[in-house]
């Protein structure tokens, strides 16, 4: 398989990761403002994030699963 193989699909799950951490979000009633005070990211942080523009560190990702109080197997799905 070819190297642009791999990088497609590693693009479509990292949009499916952030699809699913702004659904979670929005469950939570936070804006990308709030939940990035509540992270101590910026709000672009959390916009790349969920589009799909920006993959974060496990931490924050484990950061992200406590503040908006979920597993962190929700994002991988």
């Amino acid at each position: 398989m070819s190297s642009l193989y791999y990088k497609n699909m590693f693009d479509e799950r990292l949009k499916r990761f952030g699809k699913n951490i702004k659904i979670e979000r929005i469950k939570n009633d936070y804006s990308q403002e709030q939940l990035a005070e509540l992270l101590g990211v910026s709000p672009r942080t959390i916009s790349l994030i969920e589009n799909g523009l920006q993959h974060p560190k496990f931490f924050l990702v484990a950061k992200i699963a406590e503040v908006l109080n979920v597993d962190i197997n929700v994002f991988l799905n």
